[in-house]
């Protein structure tokens, strides 16, 4: 009969030592699944930081876009702003709140706007948001964002399709007319205020600039993706001041140039001008007024005296055709506007305007992409104006300088003429809305002391 071998008990020492063992094991298990647990709770906390980061950003983009409606629809005090609306030295603010997130989470926005002072002034924004959490510091963004009017004569030639220069010494340059921005000083155009910024574009992806043999001193832009719809002669250059012929500057030429080029329409409410159709030697004096046409031949011409704003609106007519010797004069210190639906020819002794600033004759062209409008335009010595005109053909015409700024469906330049952009006319008041020309989100504590004051309400 077998019998089972004597049971050994461990010593006590023994036991005691798979104890403390155990008893360690267990800590590390405690302590790492202590780690672990907070490791989760900081990465939520983090996980949540960061979502309401892009929360916080997400309001203090929303408050930007509030003001920038503001101020395109010139809001009015009572709509949800302190001292709107804002003028020279003042400021306007309001502050958009409400916003509930999950877990006991708000969020709001304060915004402030500066002064709104018109011509060639320059707003700002200035909006902070916040993030307020359960727990842990309030979460803050801060843009400062500058505005500006858009302009139709930001560029000095701009053209839906193509633009064509045609003469072999034809060239474009800039200058500034108006170089306080408010009228204080105005400068003839001379070769010694001349600055290489003659900025041309054509905005069709297909679109091209046959630059040809003309000196660009400036940039030119296509809407297409490659720089070879940009044509230059051997004798030609796109570039800065200093350029060698037959080049494009690589940084002066760029690809997918956007505009938006939207018709434009003639005012209302004009006084009918007798004659309605002009065919003889006439003064019109300051007022506006809607009338068929101005058709002058042989010596005639139309003075303008004053402040005088025309209006032509049939497009089954010539708007306007001087031809012979007849011309079309602007007094010193008149100003011309012209709406024209139809056709323009303004040839013979063509436009005569004495004035410094382009602006002082406007050609509006309000001719719809239906109706094919054609506009011509010849200057004898010095072509003084601006032509706005989306959906028409417009030929620029001369051998001396022309000054201004130029829109149109397609544009050529006829005539080894020198072209001389206007830069003051970006500043032009055409009712346009505002835009964004500087956005700067301020991230340092010195960055946000600038408006720390301001924005504590």
């Amino acid at each position: 009969m077998k019998t089972s071998p004597p049971h050994r008990t461990p010593p006590r020492a023994e036991r005691g030592a798979i104890l403390i063992v155990a008893m360690l094991f267990a800590a590390i298990i405690a302590i790492s699944l202590g780690t672990y647990v907070t490791l989760s709770v900081n990465s939520l906390r983090l996980a949540d930081r960061t979502f309401y980061n892009n929360a916080a950003m997400n309001l203090v983009e929303m408050g930007i876009e509030e003001a920038m409606w503001s101020y395109n629809e010139d809001r009015v005090s009572g709509t949800g702003w302190t001292s709107w609306d804002t003028s020279t030295g003042n400021t306007a603010k309001t502050t958009l709140s409400g916003f509930n997130y999950s877990a006991n989470t708000t969020g709001s926005v304060r915004v402030l706007v500066t002064d709104r002072t018109g011509l060639g002034a320059s707003p700002q924004i200035i909006a902070r948001s916040t993030i307020a959490l359960p727990t842990g510091a309030p979460i803050e963004k801060w843009i400062e964002i500058t505005l500006s009017k858009r302009s139709k004569f930001a560029l000095g030639l701009v053209a839906k399709d193509s633009i064509t220069f045609s003469g072999n010494n034809a060239s474009v340059d800039s200058w500034n007319s108006d170089p306080n921005g408010d009228g204080s000083v105005i400068v003839p155009y001379s070769s010694g205020v001349a600055n290489d910024a003659g900025s041309i574009g054509s905005v069709n992806v297909t679109s091209t600039i046959s630059v040809n043999n003309a000196d660009i001193w400036g940039t030119a832009a296509v809407g297409g993706s490659s720089i070879s719809a940009i044509g230059v002669g051997p004798n030609g250059r796109v570039g800065p001041f200093g350029t060698t012929s037959g080049t494009l500057d690589p940084n002066s030429v760029s690809t997918d140039f956007t505009a938006n080029l939207e018709d434009v329409t003639a005012p209302t409410g004009a006084t009918a001008y007798t004659p309605s159709d002009i065919s003889a030697t006439t003064t019109i004096t300051s007022g506006v007024y809607s009338l068929n046409s101005i058709s002058l031949s042989g010596s005639n011409k139309l003075t303008i005296s004053g402040d005088v704003t025309l209006v032509l609106s049939s497009t089954t007519i010539d708007n306007i055709a001087i031809t012979g010797n007849a011309s079309i004069e602007l007094n010193a210190g008149a100003s011309l506007i012209i709406y024209a639906a139809g056709n323009v020819n303004i040839a013979g002794k063509g436009l005569l305007n004495p004035n410094t600033q382009p602006k002082s004759f406007q050609l509006w062209g309000t001719g719809t992409s239906a109706i094919n409008q054609d506009i011509k335009i010849a200057g004898q010595g010095t072509l003084m104006g601006i032509c706005y005109a989306p959906n028409a053909d417009l030929t620029i015409v001369g051998n001396g300088h022309v000054c201004g700024s130029f829109v149109a469906e397609t544009i050529k330049i006829a005539g080894n003429a020198a072209f001389h952009y206007d830069e003051s006319l970006a500043n032009l008041d055409t009712n346009n809305p505002y835009g964004i020309t500087k956005w700067r989100e301020l991230t340092s504590a010195t960055d946000r002391s600038a408006y720390a004051s301001l924005m504590a309400f």
